[in-house]
């Protein structure tokens, strides 16, 4: 037998780095419920006492950026001296700019040595699907975002009321001959009051939030780690600084599949290191749920202001019922890769990028690209 041990973590909303991604996609989405024609890359970065923010936008009407950034903040739950960074005293700083003019003519439709809408940049993005879970997510990083949202939903609802919102979880899945079969080990990492003794917090969580999420994938010898450096009174943009694009596994596939390299976070859907990345995802959750393989990897490539890819590849591990030369056939028929078909088939015009911020882009039935809308498509195609 192979016992393999695959490791996935996440972070929860108040993880400086989180933060950052949620101040982007926030301004990202400000622009496009005014203008959809919006273009951004906007990066954050956070520290104690302080937001900054820079990149360059194309829109048509202002944004007021403070309040974007105090609005989420408070959401996130950093509203007060006790949370370790106030929404209301905290000092921001902005420096957005235009967007260079000769990357707009290369993302224009009719604009620069191609009249269709290319690319925002050249790269390569990776799309993942495998049927070890309904979501057609690997095992770990599901697992982990579900500890880490629990971790969130306790101290919100207050259940944990001493709870802060900086947090980390981290799952250990042991796999028997590819299949999971168990945890082998939790870490919880979760900022908390220092009124509250540790022996408390660990069984909290325990009870709380780990067992009630793990639960049978838990059995008497899995580890338990919770805050095992003895203490974490002292966390979020404080303590640690953020910056936007910083998890980029902890928002794909846990490590489970390969990535590109190109965060996603405050880029419109011009850029196809996000867009790409979620049209891959879309093409290999089909394949997957049409039956075609167990496990799909598909690669996208481009080039800066050229529609159509300059390269798609698929791995599909050896589970393949069809050759992977016609699953990728059946594939490139259904599937449109330009960048403008996948943002009007995926509706990424709309201001939806702020909830794909924290815990995770992929695996959550509330996005256009977890649809599984082309099964029946791709299984005619590759008759």
């Amino acid at each position: 037998m192979n016992i393999k041990l695959i490791t996935s973590e996440s972070v929860t909303e108040g993880h400086p780095d989180k933060v950052c991604d949620q101040i982007s996609d926030g301004i990202l989405d400000e622009m496009l419920k005014k203008d959809p024609e919006s273009h951004a890359a906007v990066e954050s970065f956070a520290t104690n006492g302080m937001i900054v923010v820079g990149g360059e936008v194309r829109t048509k009407e202002y944004i007021q950026v403070d309040d974007v950034i105090r609005r989420i903040l408070k959401s996130i739950g950093y509203n007060g001296a006790e949370s370790g960074f106030d929404c209301d005293s905290v000092g921001i700083m902005s420096s957005l700019h235009s967007q260079s003019a000769e990357i707009a003519q290369g993302v224009d439709e009719g604009s620069g040595e191609h009249k269709e809408q290319g690319a925002g940049d050249q790269g390569l993005m990776y799309g993942f699907a495998t049927n070890e879970t309904k979501e057609l997510m690997p095992l770990p990083i599901t697992l982990a975002h579900k500890l880490s949202t629990k971790l969130a939903e306790v101290r919100k609802k207050k259940v944990l009321p001493y709870l802060r919102p900086d947090g980390k979880s981290q799952v250990t899945v042991e796999y028997h001959d590819g299949i999971a079969k168990r945890v082998e080990t939790v870490v919880i990492a979760a900022c908390h009051s220092d009124k509250i003794e540790l022996a408390k917090v660990r069984a909290d969580i325990l009870a709380k939030v780990i067992k009630p999420v793990l639960g049978k994938f838990m059995d008497k010898k899995t580890k338990v780690y919770i805050n095992s450096t003895g203490a974490f009174t002292f966390g979020g943009p404080a303590a640690d600084t953020g910056l936007t694009g910083r998890k980029i596994i902890v928002d794909t596939y846990g490590g489970a599949a390969r990535h590109g390299g190109g965060c996603f976070s405050g880029k419109d859907a011009s850029k196809v290191d996000r867009s790409g990345a979620y049209m891959a995802r879309y093409a290999a959750k089909n394949v997957v749920a049409a039956g075609l393989a167990d496990k799909c990897e598909l690669q996208v490539a481009y080039a800066i202001g050229v529609a159509k890819p300059v390269g798609i590849y698929i791995d599909t591990f050896g589970t393949n019922k069809y050759t992977e030369e016609d699953i990728l056939k059946a594939i490139e028929k259904v599937f449109d890769f330009r960048p403008k078909a996948i943002i009007d088939h995926l509706e990424l015009k709309k201001p939806v990028f702020l909830k794909t911020a924290a815990y995770g882009h992929f695996g959550r039935p509330e996005f256009r690209w977890e649809n599984t809308d082309k099964v029946e498509e791709l299984k005619k195609a590759i008759k």
